[in-house]
């Protein structure tokens, strides 16, 4: 049987409502200081929701330049950037010698979502001659993945994984198997997200999805709290520069965590809603710990995915006791997208992020909002303010429409010498 190898993560990227560096991001998620607020992107006259989770201060021609920025969809700009940011605090140089051992797994649920709506008023507006000869690699899921790949030539592993809400850890996943196997020996690692755009906030709200408390935004996104009404849309992206270990040893790599497990699964049961029981979330959970070779006790934390959403908290809290069984009761969770809105397809790589942070800083954020908690939601949520607390091993679970279930374990990084 073949070893598996190890895998670590030496670099970390990203964009979302809570900052536009690692540091930022991190520290007003820990402090519980939300990110969500009124929408100033564009004009929301004509929607019933106005608020949502923005990446702030964000100017694509100033990062990319404006060749770049013209040329690709927000999606695909905001994951570049987060790809840059990673690569550079990796320290980490590809050269000619690395290109076909070095790939790039970067996803997002739904694409260039601005672009299609941008292009098809143009369209009706203007006529088939107007529309741009850019629009159909604007729009592809996979231009992000491509572009990172092509900005670093990484000609190894290259693709986009859409699974909606489990696209990031989907991603972060598999380009672990990559890695694994032997069939890389680096992989940029994450997703991206630009769908806070009109077209989706009215579909989103017209399935009653969403949150509409518009009068006080920043209290709208309430994972488990009894008066929780929807998620809050936001938009980011995230990468990780993952290693097979001996590489980032052998050239001095700092290393943030190892990815210890990886479990994914399917409901197979409703193109929207979960599974009521959280039994194909709970074998994703197990599956994890199997592949981690981990009991339920040796977990010191879980990012949830705690969307805010009745349904959702409800089936992930039946999930976790159903995997963990009274273990679950003891271990700290939260959500951080109490405070980050939900970046769907990106929500999984900028919580692999934070969920990496709480390992290394030894700091469980806190789930704002949390001021009426569910009698259904009953496992120790961390209502309000983090805590510090010692954090070897933690996992991080994302639940995706269309049954997608994917959870990732990660644990502090040992040389097996202490």
């Amino acid at each position: 049987m073949e070893k598996r190898r190890r895998v670590v993560v030496t670099g970390m990227g990203i964009l979302c409502p809570t900052g536009n560096t690692v540091a930022e991001a991190w520290h007003n998620a820990a402090q519980g200081i939300t990110g969500i607020g009124p929408i100033r992107r564009f004009d929301t006259s004509n929607l019933e929701n106005h608020f949502g989770g923005e990446v702030k201060n964000f100017d694509p021609e100033k990062a990319l330049g404006r060749r770049e920025a013209r040329r690709t969809d927000r999606f695909t700009q905001m994951a570049l950037v987060a790809a840059m940011s990673a690569v550079t605090d990796a320290a980490l140089t590809i050269t000619p010698e690395m290109e076909y051992q070095c790939g790039a797994i970067i996803g997002t649920g739904i694409g260039g979502i601005a672009s299609i709506f941008a292009s098809t008023s143009t369209f009706y507006t203007r006529g088939s001659r107007a529309v741009s000869p850019l629009l159909v690699p604007m729009m592809l899921p996979d231009a992000a993945s491509a572009r990172v790949s092509m900005h670093y030539k990484l000609r190894g592993p290259n693709y986009a994984i859409s699974t909606a809400c489990a696209t990031g850890n989907n991603c972060i996943g598999e380009a672990t198997e990559h890695i694994r196997h032997g069939r890389a020996n680096v992989v940029l690692a994450g997703s991206s997200e630009a769908a806070l755009e009109p077209i989706t906030i009215a579909s989103f709200n017209n399935m009653t999805a969403i949150s509409r408390r518009n009068a006080e935004p920043e209290r709208a996104s309430r994972p488990f709290d009894l008066d929780r009404d929807g998620f809050v849309v936001a938009e980011g992206a995230a990468v990780l520069v993952l290693e097979e270990l001996s590489h980032a040893q052998a050239r001095g790599a700092k290393i943030y965590a190892e990815i210890l497990g990886y479990g994914h699964t399917s409901d197979a049961y409703h193109i929207t809603a979960p599974l009521e029981t959280g039994e194909g979330a709970a074998e994703a959970v197990r599956l994890s710990l199997a592949d981690a070779n981990l009991s339920a006790q040796q977990i010191d934390y879980i990012n949830a995915h705690g969307t805010g959403t009745p349904l959702n908290d409800r089936s992930e809290t039946l999930a976790l006791k159903d995997a963990l069984g009274d273990t679950a009761y003891d271990i700290p969770i939260s959500s951080t997208k109490s405070v980050t809105g939900h970046l769907m397809g990106a929500a999984g790589s900028v919580e692999a992020i934070f969920t990496i942070m709480a390992i290394n800083d030894g700091f469980i954020p806190p789930t704002v909002n949390l001021d009426n908690p569910d009698p259904e939601c009953d496992l120790n949520y961390t209502p309000h303010v983090g805590i510090a607390r010692k954090i070897d091993i933690a996992m991080s679970n994302s639940f995706g429409f269309g049954g997608h279930n994917a959870v990732l374990i990660f644990g502090k990084y040992s040389d097996g010498t202490t």
